[in-house]
């Protein structure tokens, strides 16, 4: 018995410490791309591994660019559709998340997650679709650091530059040039809203570009977008 409680203390203190140096790595990604683009997340890495089962050439369509070249409707539109407090939270918003609580209880399944932009952009940068206790703690860590380390226009800029906005389409420009054959700052009020639309199931609405529920998404967002608050 004593060397067996001597073994799970050592296998204990060597999953603490595993787990110790996972966040440093990730802390470590993190400072990197306080300043330095990320070429890829690991969402891209998962969506483009799905498509070259079906095509080993497939490539995704990405192109970064700089936060003052993406239009203010899209910014506007994202804020106000996805995440209105953003300016004001540190990563988390309480009310929100305790509304989709309540939803989830309410339809008896999840429908709806009340994640932040910033907590949306940790699970991108970092993480898996899939749904876990894991995943939801590993996301609030990493949001911790973007909000303590990242200014809220550096997260907002990532974040417009590598969310999903369809099949295989990932960033504003891509967006807006697989969508409307324009580039991102050339997007105005109403085809922003509509990209904004698209952001919860953006391959869905890749396939279905006339579902009737975007259509009402859209008008929603850009009644909403006077008020919204960019960083």
């Amino acid at each position: 018995m004593r060397h067996l409680g001597r073994w799970l203390k050592w296998g204990l203190l060597g999953l603490i410490g595993l787990f110790v140096v996972w966040q440093l790595w990730l802390l470590g990604w993190v400072l990197l791309w306080k300043w330095v683009d990320p070429g890829t997340t690991r969402f891209m890495e998962i969506r483009l591994a799905e498509l070259r089962v079906r095509n080993p050439e497939a490539q995704l369509k990405k192109q970064w660019v700089p936060y003052e070249r993406i239009s203010p409707h899209l910014k506007r539109a994202i804020i106000a559709s996805e995440d209105a407090k953003f300016v004001d939270h540190e990563g988390f918003d309480w009310e929100g998340i305790q509304k989709a609580m309540e939803k989830n209880q309410k339809k008896g399944r999840f429908v709806a997650g009340g994640s932040t932009i910033s907590q949306q952009l940790a699970k991108n940068l970092f993480l898996t679709p899939t749904k876990s206790y894991f995943r939801k703690a590993e996301e609030a860590i990493i949001t911790l650091m973007l909000e303590n380390l990242w200014s809220k226009r550096r997260i907002f800029e990532v974040y417009l530059n590598v969310i999903e906005w369809g099949n295989g389409v990932f960033g504003a420009e891509a967006a807006a040039r697989h969508y409307f054959g324009v580039g991102a700052g050339q997007l105005g009020p109403e085809q922003a809203a509509k990209l904004a639309g698209m952001v919860p199931n953006p391959r869905y609405y890749d396939r279905n570009r006339g579902a009737p529920g975007l259509a009402r998404k859209t008008a929603i967002i850009l009644a909403r977008m006077p008020a919204a608050e960019v960083p």
